[in-house]
């Protein structure tokens, strides 16, 4: 007796993700792992000295703060500009273009002679972030198998992943030559960035009209005509104030407020949290182009989401740091599908800047947003209520990717 054709399916694809057989990556894809590599290293060699070097202006923690600020809001507000000029010149030449423009700033940073013209150059070198950014999503929609986009996209986050574990290291290693001297290392990083991708990545052209010509701009306004688009602006909020906001900002309050602990246990939650992301980052990938973007969205969204509002109400090292690792998890399962779900969108065929830009807009939106409102909450209610609502917002993007149509088109 055989089994009936539905649960041969099922099977048959349980069995594809336990045994791959995927077919290695394209070389371009290759090169754009290389250049996130290098981007992610420098990146990391200039965060954990900027908020010092700031200081040496003689200004306090504030205006500190408000050079890391003034990077994103930068990001978020020429984002559009960004999406805009891929769809006129192409991916490569703004992902290029963006990369000297921040290698261009942070070395001017490195020479700033008092803070306002360090406040001035960073600010700069959001508007070429955002630009490479977006331009490198391009890129990556379009270069990457639809077959193996959920794959693609968690390569990329690993190669992320391990440049920014890295760079810091090297970087305090730098800061004893002096604070200046990890931006000439991170403006050089992102040069050799530039190069790999001019002089490595095919010429490619952008998606075509059957004409010949550059297909025009997939528009915002008809992505949002689709379920799938609306619930990945929404999860891209929510992970933006969870992941890149509350996470950066508000644990480290957390660690010392409630704990009683020393930047040290903040070290560790943010340490922990990254390798609970690359754990999950060696197969979520994989599964999102096997068994489909729906499933690994709803279940990251609740790990990352339940496991955060979990957070608030810690009392002892080991289980803050046990909720933090499960968060690492939660984002690392959500990340590749996520990103594979845009890509379904806006297809191959098309130009995608614009969309792509907006998606990056509600990750920065929510990244500034989210750490404000948790702050007051903490102030107002305690941290308890504040990790609660962060939790809560991840928890909402689930529910809504619950009734979402899958966006993985398998093969009968």
């Amino acid at each position: 007796m055989t089994a009936p054709p539905r649960v041969s399916r099922a099977a048959t694809r349980i069995f594809a993700v336990l045994r791959p057989g995927h077919a290695p990556l394209p070389r371009d894809i290759k090169v754009m792992l290389a250049a996130a590599f290098l981007i992610a290293l420098g990146f990391g060699l200039v965060a954990p000295v900027l908020p010092q070097f700031a200081t040496t202006f003689d200004v306090g923690a504030t205006a500190a703060a408000v050079i890391v600020s003034i990077f994103a809001f930068m990001r978020l507000i020429f984002a559009p500009a960004g999406g805009a000029l891929i769809g006129r010149l192409g991916e490569r030449p703004v992902y290029v273009g963006g990369l000297l423009i921040v290698a261009a700033s942070t070395a001017a940073c490195a020479f700033a002679q008092d803070y306002w013209q360090l406040l001035v150059f960073r600010g700069l070198g959001g508007a070429g972030s955002v630009m490479f950014t977006v331009a490198s999503m391009a890129l990556v929609v379009r270069l990457a198998p639809p077959e193996s986009r959920g794959r693609v996209s968690g390569a990329y986050a690993s190669a992320f992943l391990i440049g920014n574990v890295c760079g810091p290291i090297v970087g305090g290693m730098l800061a004893g030559f002096g604070l200046r001297v990890p931006f000439l290392a991170y403006a050089a990083a992102l040069v050799l960035a530039a190069a790999v991708v001019q002089t490595q990545l095919s010429h490619r052209p952008a998606a075509s009209g059957s004409a010949g010509t550059r297909a025009p701009d997939m528009l915002v306004a008809e992505a949002l005509r689709l379920g799938a688009y609306r619930s990945v602006l929404l999860s891209s909020f929510a992970n933006g104030w969870a992941t890149f906001g509350v996470r950066m900002a508000t644990v480290p309050l957390f660690a010392v407020a409630v704990l009683g602990s020393g930047p040290e246990a903040a070290g560790l939650a943010l340490a922990v949290f990254a390798a609970g992301n690359a754990a999950a980052l060696t197969f979520s990938g994989r599964v999102a182009d096997t068994l489909g973007r729906r499933p690994m969205m709803v279940s990251g969204l609740l790990v990352a989401g339940i496991s955060t509002a979990a957070i608030g109400f810690t009392h002892e090292l080991a289980w803050f740091l046990a909720a933090s690792a499960l968060a690492g998890v939660g984002s690392g399962l959500l990340g590749p599908a996520q990103q594979a779900a845009v890509a379904d969108v806006i297809g191959t065929e098309r130009s995608g800047g614009r969309v792509l830009a907006a998606y990056q807009m509600t990750s920065d939106t929510g990244a500034i947003a989210g750490p404000v409102l948790a702050g007051v909450l903490a102030d107002r209610l305690g941290y308890g209520w504040s990790f609660a609502v962060t939790g809560g917002v991840l928890v909402l993007a689930a529910a809504a990717w619950a009734f979402t149509a899958e966006t993985l088109k398998t093969k009968s």
